[in-house]
């Protein structure tokens, strides 16, 4: 199996430079098309054709398909506002702030990160202190905990950085509450207090927050380092490039970055982040930020370790799609999850869990 980087490198400039889907043939809006899907940048790619006037020069048939995208990606940020309501209703008379997360996060504060961008589950920050009184305001407001197992509730209440996730019991949707941005057990440990203590409401009197602009990206950033899955790798990267496009226009910004994130102790998922953002899309980051970072402790990985995280990294954070896959990228897909699993666990604990998971089968509600 051979990877074609055609179709990849079309998609790249539909993202970086819009106005140049103007001209795409019908082969290439073909790669274009199958990518997207594969990635959920469809309606991504609708935004950035209206915005930059070219929506009415692309073809009929991609045309059709981005509108239809659009549109399910509305649906989704318009059922999602309802659920933000929801959930402030159920969540303000305990007078702590609740802190939304990524996409959630983006389509509440109106960033650009938002548009075109489809979202699913709701994810949001509390004080840890706070839990049990937010567990129990939640389940008078109708969610209930979906884990199924003993195990699995002391395994995220002893382990995780959340609840086990609640599910509606009338609506269906899923809602996963975090007292940390990573897991306790992880080999990191970014300071709740310092994110919470930062956090901007959304506006004033709502006990709705959002993380600040550059926890945010600091955030985004940790999110997509530490996965261990990447089908949505590509847009992890979408997110992070027009966070960056944004909240880079602020004079406070940059020359915050790095400081906060050795603060955090995100240094090497800052690096990873902005070095993948600017090889795959295009992003500028200054270079003074560049080099202060490659100053900071534990941010740039050896120079073999960085050829294998290349190597590595630039197969996954495609979408997952043969137009864009070798032979390597199992392997990839592989060392990666193994790897996101490494970071937030020992390997004590992660063989013991490991081998619950396939010694219990799903019927014994494992």
């Amino acid at each position: 199996m051979s990877r074609d980087a055609t179709g990849l490198v079309t998609l790249r400039r539909a993202l970086q430079r819009p106005q140049e889907m103007a001209g795409f043939s019908g082969q290439q809006w073909d790669h274009v098309i199958r990518l997207a899907r594969a990635g959920d940048l469809s309606a991504r790619l609708g935004f950035l054709a209206q915005r930059d006037g070219v929506w009415d020069q692309i073809p009929e048939a991609p045309r059709k398909y981005l509108e239809s995208a659009l549109r399910v990606a509305d649906r989704q940020q318009r059922e999602l506002g309802y659920e933000i309501q929801e959930i402030e209703l159920a969540l303000r008379s305990l007078n702590i702030p609740v802190v939304l997360l990524k996409g959630a996060a983006y389509v509440a504060a109106d960033l650009d990160a938002a548009k075109g961008r489809v979202v699913s589950d709701v994810d949001v920050l509390v004080p840890k202190a706070a839990l049990p009184e937010v567990e129990a305001a939640l389940m008078l407001g109708g969610w209930a905990s979906s884990a199924r197992s003993d195990y699995d509730q002391r395994y995220y209440r002893t382990w995780m950085h959340e609840l086990p996730p609640m599910q509606h019991i009338q609506r269906g949707t899923v809602l996963d509450v975090h007292h940390a941005i990573m897991p306790v057990s992880a080999r990191i440990h970014p300071s709740s207090a310092m994110l919470l203590s930062e956090a901007r409401p959304l506006q004033a009197g709502s006990c709705l927050h959002v993380l600040a602009p550059i926890d945010m990206v600091l955030h985004s950033a940790t999110h997509l380092m530490h996965e261990g899955s990447f089908e949505q790798g590509m847009r992890g990267l979408v997110d992070l490039d027009a966070l960056l496009r944004e909240h880079g226009l602020t004079p406070d910004f940059w020359p915050h970055l790095v400081a906060r994130a050795s603060a955090l102790q995100l240094t090497r998922p800052l690096f990873y982040a902005l070095r993948y953002v600017g090889m795959m899309l295009g992003t500028v980051v200054p270079q003074d930020v560049l080099a202060e970072l490659d100053q900071a402790p534990g941010a740039r990985p050896g120079a073999w370790r960085l050829k294998w995280m290349d190597a590595m990294f630039t197969r996954v954070l495609c979408p997952p799609h043969p137009l864009v896959a070798d032979r390597w990228t199992p392997l990839a897909r592989g060392f990666l999850y193994l790897r996101g699993h490494w970071l937030r666990m020992p390997p004590g604990l992660l063989t013991l869990h490991l081998l619950r998971k396939l010694w219990v089968s799903p019927s014994q509600g494992a």
